[in-house]
């Protein structure tokens, strides 16, 4: 049974970008002046990016002594595979603006907001420009905070279940594969990367039906892993 099928079923740009900020822990940041590595200060809700810097900071200080008070950025997410898999680089997302102070202060830390300009998307080795509004009307995947969490247990503690799925990929996908890792979920299915000697594959494997939020994705892998008895022959690796 192939992992191919007639019906599409893929996350939009704008939402894949609205997924990869929602579940990052951090990010890259760029100014005319210095780069900066920042960890969990971020929000990206209703339609604005919002940063919270304590205010003693380098940053804090250009922003602040920015030229009318906004200050060019350009804000860059790396997406990367929660598992042991071969170029775990799954999308980079890039946003740039200007970062403006937001009026409000919570006690010592700066709340800036990022006007932007652009957003693109590097995925599958095309980089893609997707309209602005249709990034912040758009929701995150619902499982994108999820995702890692679920990936990570499903390649810890089940690799039988990923055995079982990886027979659902058609047979020249399967043949001289070596090891099958689960690279990546959304509310569609899954993404198997089959590794072999030299290189690597992905096949996308569908749920029968999308799921709403984490707590369906259960009953769609057993109606997969129910597929997956259906093929014929032992699928070993």
């Amino acid at each position: 049974m192939a992992v191919a099928s007639a019906r599409t079923a893929e996350l939009s740009h704008a939402e894949r970008i609205r997924s990869v900020a929602a579940a990052a822990g951090s990010l890259g940041l760029t100014t005319a002046g210095a780069s900066y590595d920042l960890i969990a200060m971020h929000v990206v809700d209703s339609g604005r990016f919002t940063l919270r810097v304590p205010d003693d900071t380098p940053l804090a200080a250009e922003v602040v002594c920015a030229p009318r008070g906004a200050l060019g950025a350009l804000v860059e997410f790396t997406d990367i595979a929660p598992v042991r898999a071969r170029d775990r680089v799954r999308a980079r997302v890039t946003l740039s603006g200007r970062l403006t102070q937001s009026g409000r202060r919570d006690g010592n830390v700066l709340v800036l907001g990022l006007d932007p300009a652009r957003a693109a998307i590097h995925w599958q080795g095309r980089v893609e420009h997707v309209d602005l509004d249709e990034v912040f009307r758009t929701e995150p995947d619902a499982l994108a905070v999820h995702e890692a969490a679920m990936l990570g247990h499903l390649d810890d503690d089940h690799r039988d279940v990923v055995t079982r799925l990886a027979r659902l990929a058609a047979p020249e996908v399967r043949r001289g594969v070596v090891a099958v890792r689960p690279y990546a979920m959304d509310r569609y299915g899954f993404t198997l990367r089959y590794e072999y000697a030299r290189g690597h594959r992905d096949a996308r494997l569908l749920f029968p039906c999308p799921v709403r939020d984490a707590t369906e994705v259960g009953v769609q892998v057993e109606a997969l892993l129910a597929q997956s008895r259906r093929c014929r022959g032992e699928y070993r690796f």
